[in-house]
C-alpha cells in the first residue's frame, strides 16, 4: 500500500503520483480506512472507491455515530429527481481523534421499516455517472483549516490530532448538479431543511452555501450532558496525540512515536473518520430486519392464502 499524494503537490515542477510511506502503520491506516493522505495540507481524505461506497447510508448511521465516539453535526438534504430520492448530507465535527467534514451523495434504494428501531429510506452510494463536482473549505473559528475539490460521491477530509467543537466549525460548499432540474430539487431541498433564499446562492448549476449551524433535527443520541463526556474523551486523545508527536512534523515520524509510546493509540488511527464498525453494525441490523420482516410479511401472506373462506370456517 502507498500514500497517495494528490495531483496539486509537485516536486521540482514535476507532479508526483505516489510516495512510498516506508512505514507499514501509516500503509494500515490506508488499508483499513480507505483513506489516501495528502502532506501538503496534513490531512486525510476519501477514495472514489473506498470500501464505505458499497455499504449504503441511512439515518440510523448517524444515530450510531455518537455513542461511537463521534460527535458530528449533520445536515441531510433530501429531494427527488428522475424518479428516484436522494440525499446529499454535509457532516463536520470531531471523530474521535480528527477533526473533519464530509459531503456525501446518495440515491434511495429501498425503504426500511424496523419495528421499535427505524423507519426511512436506505440509501446507496452514486454510481460513477452521477458524480458531482463538489468543494469545501472548513474552517474553524472563521480561520481555514483546509480545504478539498473533485468530482466525488463523498468529498472528505479528517485532520490526526486536530481537537474541536463542532460549534467551533464551518464549512463554505459549493456544489455543481447536473442540469437546472437536478439544482432546482436540490434547492427545493434546501428550502425545505430550512435554508432560506438568502442563505446559498446560484450560478447556472452550482450551489454555494455555509454550513455552521445545522437547520434539521441533530441525531436524539447527542445530547449537551454526553456529548460533553465524549469531547473530553476526544480532547484527552488529541492532547496526548500532540504531546507525544510535539516537534515532529512527518506523519511517518508521528507514527512511529505513537507506536513507541502509546501503541493502544493506533487502534484509534487505523480508525480515521466514520470505522467499520459503525458501517458494518448498522449494515448487518437493516439488512437482517429487512430480511426477518420479508420473511414473516412472507409467510402471513402464505398463511392467509392457505386459509379457508370464512364460509368454511368452523362454527
Amino acid at each position: 500500500m502507498i500514500i497517495k499524494i494528490p495531483k496539486s503537490v509537485q516536486k521540482n515542477g514535476q507532479n508526483l503520483a505516489s510516495e512510498e510511506t516506508g512505514y507499514p502503520e501509516i500503509d494500515k491506516v490506508i488499508e483499513i480506512t480507505g483513506y489516501s493522505y495528502d502532506p501538503d495540507q496534513d490531512i486525510f481524505y476519501s477514495d472514489i472507491d473506498a470500501w464505505q461506497r458499497y455499504v449504503g447510508y441511512c439515518r440510523l448511521y448517524d444515530e450510531t455515530a455518537a455513542p461511537l465516539g463521534m460527535i458530528v453535526d449533520s445536515e441531510p438534504v433530501y429531494f427527488d429527481y428522475q424518479g428516484k430520492k436522494w440525499l446529499i448530507e454535509f457532516w463536520k465535527g470531531q471523530y474521535d481523534l480528527v477533526t473533519g467534514c464530509e459531503i456525501g451523495v446518495f440515491t434511495g434504494a429501498f425503504d426500511v421499516n424496523i419495528p421499535d428501531l427505524f423507519k426511512g429510506t436506505f440509501y446507496n452510494s452514486v454510481e460513477d455517472a452521477e458524480l458531482l463536482p463538489m468543494s469545501f473549505v472548513l474552517k474553524k473559528n472563521s480561520k481555514p483549516l483546509f480545504s478539498r475539490e473533485d468530482k466525488h460521491w463523498w468529498l472528505t477530509g479528517f485532520r490526526l490530532g486536530e481537537f474541536s467543537e463542532p460549534a467551533e466549525l464551518s464549512m463554505d460548499i459549493q456544489l455543481t448538479l447536473s442540469n437546472e432540474d437536478m439544482r432546482d430539487a436540490f434547492i427545493s431541498g434546501l428550502k425545505k431543511t430550512g435554508y432560506a433564499e438568502t442563505e446559498f446562492t446560484v450560478n447556472d448549476n452550482k450551489v454555494s452555501l455555509t454550513f455552521d449551524v445545522p437547520k434539521s433535527p441533530q441525531p436524539v443520541t447527542r445530547t449537551p450532558e454526553t456529548d460533553w463526556i465524549i469531547q473530553r474523551k476526544n480532547e484527552l486523545l488529541c492532547n496526548k496525540f500532540r504531546e507525544i508527536t510535539r516537534g515532529k512534523v512527518d506523519i511517518r515520524d508521528q507514527i512511529k512515536a505513537i507506536e513507541e509510546q502509546a501503541p493502544e493509540m493506533l487502534d484509534k488511527i487505523t480508525k480515521l473518520g466514520k470505522t467499520k464498525r459503525l458501517f458494518g453494525i448498522m449494515a448487518v441490523v437493516i439488512t437482517m430486519g429487512t430480511i426477518i420482516l420479508a420473511v414473516f410479511a412472507s409467510n402471513k401472506n402464505t398463511l392467509n392464502e392457505s386459509s379457508p373462506p370464512a364460509e368454511f370456517e368452523s362454527k
